[in-house]
């Protein structure tokens, strides 16, 4: 480290070197070296005020995270890590400059420190270091007198460059009154420190940088402007939902977050889970309702194979713990300890409907390369478009929902010269077993069309941005309108579902409902016509009931903002004009029209929504077995494979 900063003061030695020689007097020298200091560290300076800006940007999402996991640290880091990589933010990024800056200053130092070997280059010369009575070259804390006038100087100029970023810079600007005032008092204990402790040459110097720094930091404003960058609307809601968000934990005297009550029985069947190494098939669940996507393919395996079915789930609270029997056993796993388990897992097959294996804490297993590690899909939207994009690039195979979504595969690993994975011609066993319920189901009659209005769980969903226009619209037609919000919504939005209660007084009228049970599905099967943003229950909807859907066009959620390069249209949105019709949020007054088309048009009847439903959907009504066969034909491989290597 001494010898990184005795070379860059060196190379600052030269700046000192030619502003001595222009200026030929020590103080302006002292000055105008400053001045050149402050241009070599400009494009560090850029940098920091480019990384504080994304800092600012992010801050909206990063509260509004903090509030819906409040005192969840171990969540909240988690979900902030995942922002950080959607947008490309390193935060070690920052500490960069930091250190930049502080070798900087230290070889500045160096050069004040001893200025005759420098501005002398061969050691020769007198140089003059008094200026107004003091002498440049001396240490106040030794000599006193007026030297103190400089340390004192120093401190105010620190004070003043807080102050002014406190108000100015984009990212201090944003911080708690206990970073604000903490930076200032570690500035100006610093400024003190350099002016006392050291040559009153290096506390002008100082003095002059702080100084500087206040007209540097409306400089870099103006080169880049934060308020072009940064939604303040947005920063300022969110706020406000953060301390809402405290305050209700505070005002209830709820503990934000305890110790996993479960952790007890969680070590247990930790313990339980590896008493076995010769396990064949996993499961991995992330909580409670996500059995219906393996269902099919569980059932079939316990009827066609004497294979034991080993189903992990992060949900304590999850129903297929009163599934458990001797070929289905059940574990508890949290997601911490699931991070260890997963690294020592020695399964064959690994079937998890969790996407960016290997990305976040789900990893593959480290004592064993060959298993193999399978995802199935939770709907039949595209994994190009709602999923990171990079989120299947670790497992060895995809249960395929229909052709679109293997052909979106392939052509990521042809563009990105991935590894082929095994494409198994899947379908969809939610949609397979929603076929069968409705046909199984009693048909009643309604005395009126009913429309159910079940929006997604997304920014900017229905019930958040335009349910009052689409009511408005509807009510009064002759229709029964059913509000079935997403069980998240009605989570996190308890107020807002509230209001809509009462201002269209759904308690005392029969054509309008809020239906806040989703213990079945009835309501969904029974519905004449869905209205929904971009939640996949309308695929579920039209090709169980071979009735059409109502698309309003919210804005689109994107997790992969380059879904566009595989020049591939995601079946998210060309399905919408395939089983219904679209809206857009400012032309809701054609709702009316556009309703009483879709009840009565013949595009829109079962024969062409079957035939939709076929070219789009692998393996309609028998999905399990496709899926099955792969699954057994596996298990099979890897047993002979495992009795070859015991001869």
């Amino acid at each position: 480290m001494n010898s990184i900063i005795s070379l860059i003061g060196n190379i600052l030695g030269w700046l000192m070197y030619f502003s001595y020689h222009l200026l030929h007097n020590y103080f302006w020298s002292i000055l105008f070296f400053t001045f050149l200091t402050k241009i070599v560290l400009f494009p560090v300076s850029l940098m920091v005020q480019r990384n504080s800006i994304k800092m600012v940007k992010m801050q909206p999402e990063m509260n509004f995270i903090k509030a819906k996991y409040f005192g969840n640290g171990e969540k909240i880091s988690e979900e902030q890590y995942e922002l950080y990589k959607k947008e490309h933010y390193q935060p070690l990024a920052d500490l960069i400059p930091l250190i930049l800056q502080l070798i900087l200053l230290m070889g500045v130092i160096d050069v004040i420190n001893d200025p005759a070997r420098h501005i002398f280059r061969t050691g020769a010369g007198t140089l003059n270091t008094v200026a107004g009575g003091m002498d440049l070259s001396s240490i106040p804390a030794q000599t006193g007198g007026i030297t103190f006038v400089i340390p004192l100087i120093a401190a105010l100029s620190a004070w003043f460059m807080c102050f002014i970023q406190n108000r100015v810079n984009v990212l201090q600007s944003e911080q708690s009154k206990l970073n604000k005032y903490g930076t200032m008092a570690l500035s100006i204990g610093l400024s003190l420190y350099l002016g006392f402790f050291v040559k009153t040459g290096v506390g002008v110097y100082w003095t002059c940088s702080n100084l500087l720094s206040v007209a540097q930091l409306y400089l870099l404003n103006i080169i880049m402007d934060p308020r072009k960058y940064i939604d303040y609307d947005a920063l300022e809601k969110s706020r406000k939902e953060l301390a809402e968000s405290a305050a209700f934990h505070k005002s209830s005297k709820k503990k934000p977050f305890e110790k996993n009550p479960y952790g007890k029985r969680e070590r247990a069947d930790y313990k339980r889970f590896f008493k076995d190494y010769e396990m064949q098939i996993v499961f991995y669940s992330e909580k409670n309702g996500f059995y219906k996507y393996f269902q099919n393919l569980i059932e079939a395996l316990l009827e066609r194979t004497n294979v034991v079915i080993n189903y992990i789930s992060s949900d304590p609270e999850d129903r297929v713990f009163q599934m458990e029997s001797d070929r289905f056993r059940t574990f508890y796993i949290g997601e911490h300890k699931l991070i260890i388990l997963m690294m020592k897992l020695e399964a064959d097959l690994v079937v998890m409907t969790t996407p960016d294996l290997e990305n976040f804490h789900i990893k593959r297993s480290l004592v064993r390369k060959d298993n193999e590690y399978i995802y199935v899909p939770h709907d039949v939207n595209s994994p190009n478009l709602t999923f990171h994009k990079d989120a299947l690039d670790h497992f060895d195979t995809i249960f395929s929902s229909g052709f679109l979504c293997t052909e979106e595969i392939r052509k990521r690993e042809q563009l990105y010269h991935l590894p082929e994975k095994k494409i198994v011609e899947w379908g969809s066993g939610v949609i397979d077993n929603m076929i069968s319920a409705y046909g199984k189901m009693e048909k009643r009659q309604k005395a009126v069309p009913e429309i159910l209005i079940a929006p997604s769980w997304q920014k900017d969903n229905i019930l958040s941005s335009c349910i009052e226009e689409i009511l408005d619209n509807l009510e009064g037609l002759g229709y029964k309108l059913i509000i079935r919000p997403h069980p998240q919504f009605v989570r996190h939005e308890g107020d807002r579902l509230e209001y809509l209660r009462e201002r269209y007084h759904m308690d005392s009228r029969g054509d309008m409902e809020l239906q806040t049970d989703f213990s079945s599905n009835t309501t969904v099967y029974e519905a004449d016509l869905v209205i929904t943003d971009w939640s996949s229950i309308a695929f579920e909807y039209s090709f169980a009931t071979l009735k059409p859907s109502l698309f309003i066009n919210t804005p689109m959620k994107i997790m992969n903002e380059d879904y566009e390069e595989l020049g591939i249209t995601p079946i998210d949105i060309e399905l919408r004009s395939e089983i219904g019709k679209s809206v857009d949020p400012d032309k809701l007054q054609q709702l009316p029209d556009v309703v009483q088309e879709l009840l009565n048009s013949n595009q829109f009847s079962p024969d062409s929504l079957k035939r939709i439903r076929e070219k789009y959907i692998y393996h309609i009504g028998s999905s399990s077995q496709a899926g099955a066969d792969y699954l057994i034909e596996r298990l099979r491989y890897f047993e002979k494979k495992h009795e070859e290597e015991d001869d």
